[in-house]
């Protein structure tokens, strides 16, 4: 499914209803569920789910640019924020949910323009019954590490 074509929003109680985490990422993308806006806004998207991973891919573009021509180093940390989540989400059993407490990032190298479409690949390092740690390091397309991070988690029980 192309860009151009996806729906963005945020799907309703009644559309996850029964859905793992991972079941629910894996109809967003597939289009059975909406892509959340901030995708839209941020030049990313989900492409790849599995048990405690989950994988993005974003191309920089002009307006993520800060005063010195770079790209601005919060994108990289909502991407990583973004994979390390999802990687978390994609571990949980119906009804339970998540948020970020605390996520870090180190910069490695500088994203440009010019430096294409970058990979950010999220895992879960240890999950427990209220807390998920993970991790996400973002590619370029030569394969250098040009961010990576961790994320720390709290878990949601069903109507909690």
């Amino acid at each position: 499914m192309s860009a151009n074509e996806r729906v963005y929003g945020v799907a309703t109680p009644e559309q996850i209803a029964g859905m793992s985490g991972r079941e629910a990422l894996e109809a967003m993308i597939a289009g059975r569920l909406p892509a959340p806006p901030i995708a839209r806004l941020m030049g990313f998207e989900l492409v790849e789910v599995g048990d405690g991973l989950a994988i993005f891919e974003g191309t920089p573009f002009p307006d993520l640019l800060n005063p010195l021509g770079v790209v601005h180093g919060g994108w990289a940390l909502t991407l990583i924020d973004s994979a390390a989540g999802c990687a978390g989400h994609a571990t949980l059993a119906p009804g339970y949910g998540y948020t970020s407490v605390e996520t870090k990032a180190n910069f490695a190298r500088p994203i440009a323009p010019d430096t294409g479409k970058v990979r950010a690949e999220g895992r879960v390092l240890t999950a427990g019954r209220r807390i998920i740690a993970t991790e996400a390091r973002i590619t370029d397309s030569r394969g250098r590490i040009v961010a990576h991070g961790t994320s720390t988690l709290i878990v949601f029980p069903p109507g909690g």
